[in-house]
């Protein structure tokens, strides 16, 4: 069974060791000390996860206001979690050497100061370079408010501590969409950003007034700038790949050609350095051991779609549905019902059964809830795009602890920090690539039915040509009526190609349980489920 703690301290990059939670100068924090502590770490996690999806549903708004498409406005999203997902890595380091007080605070702090310039921001290309330079500084938060949170409880205690951190964190994506939306919709997008800049400057005070004088030890220690420089080439390189891709018409462009060779140099590169270098930022000798390498392959797999779908799914209710915003924030908030029921109740029983029948069951619940998905069409109602969002949430709840259960289950105490820093950059990267991916197929597909719908409206069909004429003897010219069966064709062709993606990752997530019985039993890995976010 894997501690609790020892999971959680891992997510920072550190080296687990019990004393680094209690050290023999501090007490534990006791009184208004810890209740204020305690409040300021839980809302500084909750801000930095709840900006992995506040951007979501305000997407159409940021893309029209900054003159470019949807699928451009997504590069808001991707380019935060990629930022997020390389500094990951360096956490450990960072903490090691500058003390864990001091980088939490630097963190919160150029976090704030990167939300505020991105509301400021004129233009995409200025917004894209503050939310990369957010994400990177987003990097060390959660994982060293996990620390200092530790630090502040005796050890009897503990469990509730991570309780009540990880409900932030379940709370913050429900609340994101609903609040992202309304904020969209009745001030303006930039205030998604905005938000932060209170709420950062409270927590960083607070902190600083409490931990300042409890700061971890700090030694120095090498850094892989080497590995850590060919990590941000490919990932860097593929990453804007998928994203310009559709736009550059692909491998006809020499743009993408160049970033595709990038990719893969970079990647080929980074592989043997990190092979053979004695301290490096990412130890690939853990994809040796059969359960971990299983288990962040369906880690990945698995989020990808599900991040790539909370993107599409508000992008398509808003563009060809007529939903605002908050609208589509509300259809996505409805998986917290059954996520925030069940996570607390999983998290105690699970040490009773095998964590392959609770993966095996969520990922096929997550196979019926896209499967309800890919028969939506443009005359549902409300509640017809809601009950699946309903039904993720018991998918959401059994996802996140059995899969790290199984990534760091069985694993020695001195390799867990590696295990689950490498595991955690390959769930958010595979968030980012999953985004691009679902809305690059989802615009291509669609302008593919686009076309084959199209090709039916010509002179003398005895279909079209009757609607034609009933629109003309309506009022409408010749011109406006084909205008307007333009827009109906596209708004069928878009609502086609979200059915087949949602199709397409039903039968993945089926395909996925059969991977879930080639990893070896692994009984009562107990892991937090804030860790997965």
């Amino acid at each position: 069974m894997t501690d609790l703690t020892t999971v959680e301290e891992a997510a920072a990059g550190a080296t687990p060791d019990p004393s680094e939670h209690h050290p023999a100068h501090l007490r534990p924090l006791a009184g208004s000390a810890l209740v204020l502590g305690t409040i300021a770490l839980s809302l500084a996690t909750f801000m930095n996860v709840l900006d992995t999806s506040i951007a979501n549903v305000s997407i159409p708004a940021i893309a029209g206001d900054l003159g470019v498409s949807s699928s451009q406005g997504t590069w808001v999203i991707t380019s935060f979690g990629v930022a997020n997902a390389i500094a990951v890595p360096l956490t450990g380091f960072l903490t090691q050497r500058f003390g864990a007080v001091r980088v939490f605070l630097s963190s919160i702090l150029l976090f704030t100061l990167f939300s505020f310039l991105c509301g400021q921001a004129p233009s995409l290309a200025v917004l894209i370079l503050f939310r990369v330079l957010q994400g990177a500084s987003a990097g060390p938060m959660i994982p060293l408010s996990q620390t200092l949170l530790l630090s502040s409880y005796p050890p009897q205690r503990s469990g509730m501590a991570i309780a009540m951190w990880s409900m932030t964190t379940l709370v913050a994506p429900i609340t994101g969409p609903l609040l992202g939306g309304w904020i969209t919709d009745n001030i303006s997008w930039p205030w998604i950003f905005y938000i932060n800049v209170p709420v950062g400057i409270v927590c960083a005070m607070v902190t600083l007034s409490i931990y300042r004088d409890r700061e971890t030890p700090m030694r120095k220690l090498p850094i892989d700038w080497t590995g850590l420089a060919l990590l941000v080439v490919w990932v860097g390189s593929l990453q804007v790949m998928l994203d310009k891709g559709q736009e550059l018409d692909w491998f006809s462009s020499p743009t993408i050609v160049a970033l595709a060779v990038a990719a893969f140099v970079g990647f080929v590169l980074f592989l043997i350095w990190e092979i053979y270098d004695e301290h490096p930022v990412v130890d690939l000798t853990l994809f040796k051991i059969p359960n971990f390498t299983i288990g962040t392959i369906m880690l990945a797999v698995a989020y990808g779609m599900f991040f790539g779908s909370l993107v599409l799914l508000p992008l398509w209710l808003q563009e060809f549905i007529g939903y605002t915003a908050t609208d589509a924030g509300e259809v996505l908030a409805w998986v917290g019902l059954f996520a925030l029921l069940l996570s607390p109740l999983l998290g105690r029983y699970m040490h009773l059964v095998d964590t392959r029948w609770i993966t095996t069951f969520s990922f096929l619940s997550f196979a019926l809830v896209f499967w309800m998905r890919s028969r939506f069409t443009t005359g549902d109602g409300y509640w017809d795009y809601t009950i699946p969002t309903i039904v993720q949430g018991i998918s959401t709840a059994t996802f996140f602890i059995p899969l790290l259960g199984i990534v760091l289950g069985g694993l020695p105490p001195q390799r867990i920090a590696a295990a689950s820093g490498l595991s955690n950059f390959a769930r958010i990267t595979a968030g980012s690539f999953g985004t691009s991916i679902y809305t690059t197929w989802w615009i291509d597909r669609a302008s593919m039915h686009h076309e084959r719908l199209a090709s039916h409206i010509w002179s003398g069909n005895p279909i079209s040509t009757p609607v034609l004429q009933g629109m003309q003897q309506g009022g409408f010219s010749h011109e406006q009526a084909l205008g307007l069966i333009d827009r109906l064709i596209t708004q069928q062709a878009y609502t086609i190609s979200v059915d087949e993606m949602f199709r397409l990752s039903a039968w993945l997530f089926v395909a996925l349980t059969l991977l879930v019985w080639f990893v070896r039993p692994v009984r009562g890995a107990s892991v937090d489920a804030g860790g997965a976010h």
